[in-house]
């Protein structure tokens, strides 16, 4: 089959590589026919030495079973799904409390070296991690469904963690994919106010029919001191912080309000951060956030993308075919093109 190789920065590859085979009783074979390419991959896109290379990509995607292993109770051969980004077995005690990135099985843990950007993929645990979809492959709501296997889930995710209510004002930082979805997810949740703090406007408009109030371009401290003033001095409840880079982390403790929560979502290119009693502590500021557990979310979500009262698949700018890949990652990286969908 084809798929998605990276070798290192800037070197990606659509080749041919062994078809995926059912290697354990839990596992079921998918026939990929939507997948994307995440604001996530682009961190090794930019950073892969070739020695880390070449690894398959693609952790999104939603596809038909083709086959299953004999323990495969709850899917059937034809069965739409989509798959999170992460594996679990939906019955250990964190996937009981609806954290499914901290599964204890060994088989568990985030897609790594996966093919997802492919035309098929091996999934192991599959009735613990595949979430069967009531509408065909064809189906115009494909590219919202597909935001479930991570972009979405991880907006709804920073807003639930954040504790964002119909009373409170909330700051999402970034207008990349995740960030807007984290605009929509807390306009959802009823917030009073959202400023989203980004600088693309084909971006931001986006952002605006999501459910923002405001649109803040200015970074750094000039933009934090924007958002104090749009909020009498004070800042807001919620912060999001949707980018991962230090930058993106200070200006969330900026905008934040004294008993305010930071919530974190983009995967953080740093291991030190302020968190001491001149950053949260003296202002009883709260961190919270973390890889998100989609599957946790996604029966909750799916309902109002069926209904059609929600669309986040207008986050998808861009489909490709398969072999288009490369170009996908390339404009991505070059800011052209927000989120790219595939069509094997």
């Amino acid at each position: 089959m084809r798929a998605t190789l990276m070798y290192g920065a800037g070197d990606v590859r659509v080749e041919q590589v062994p078809d995926p085979v059912i290697k354990r009783p839990t596992d079921a074979l998918v026939r990929i026919t939507a997948s994307c390419v995440c604001g996530s991959d682009l961190w090794p896109y930019t950073s892969m030495k070739p020695a880390d290379g070449p690894a398959l990509m693609g952790h999104e995607f939603i596809g038909v079973v083709e086959d299953a292993g004999p323990e495969v109770t709850t899917l059937a051969r034809g069965d739409l799904v989509v798959a999170p980004f992460a594996v679990s077995d939906g019955t250990c005690v964190f996937c009981r409390e609806g954290l499914h990135t901290s599964c204890t099985d060994p088989q568990a843990g985030f897609w790594t070296n996966a093919s997802g950007q492919a035309e098929a993929i091996r999934v192991p645990l599959a009735d613990g991690t595949l979430v069967r979809l009531p509408v065909e492959a064809d189906s115009a709501l494909v590219p919202s469904l597909l935001t479930l296997a991570d972009v979405f889930g991880t907006g709804h995710h920073a807003a639930l963690t954040g504790g964002v209510s119909p009373r409170t004002l909330v700051t999402v930082i970034g207008d990349g994919a995740v960030g807007l979805l984290a605009v929509l997810a807390a306009r959802r949740l009823g917030a009073e106010r959202i400023i989203l703090m980004g600088r693309h406007k084909a971006r931001t408009d986006l952002g605006r029919e999501f459910g923002a109030t405001d649109v803040v371009s200015a970074r750094g401290q000039e933009g934090i001191e924007v958002v104090r003033e749009l909020t009498g001095g004070h800042g807001t409840h919620v912060a999001v912080e949707a980018v991962g880079t230090m930058p993106a982390y200070r200006q969330a403790l900026g905008v934040v309000r004294p008993g305010g929560v930071i919530s974190r979502v983009g995967i953080p290119q740093y291991e030190d951060a302020p968190i001491g009693f001149g950053s949260l502590f003296l202002r009883n500021i709260r961190l919270a956030g973390g890889p998100a557990p989609v599957r946790a979310y996604i029966e909750e979500l799916m309902p109002d993308i069926l209904n059609g009262s929600i669309e986040p698949g207008k986050v998808f700018d861009t489909t490709i075919s398969l072999d288009a890949v490369p170009v996908a990652y390339q404009d991505m990286a070059a800011r052209k093109s927000l989120k790219v969908l595939i069509k094997p």
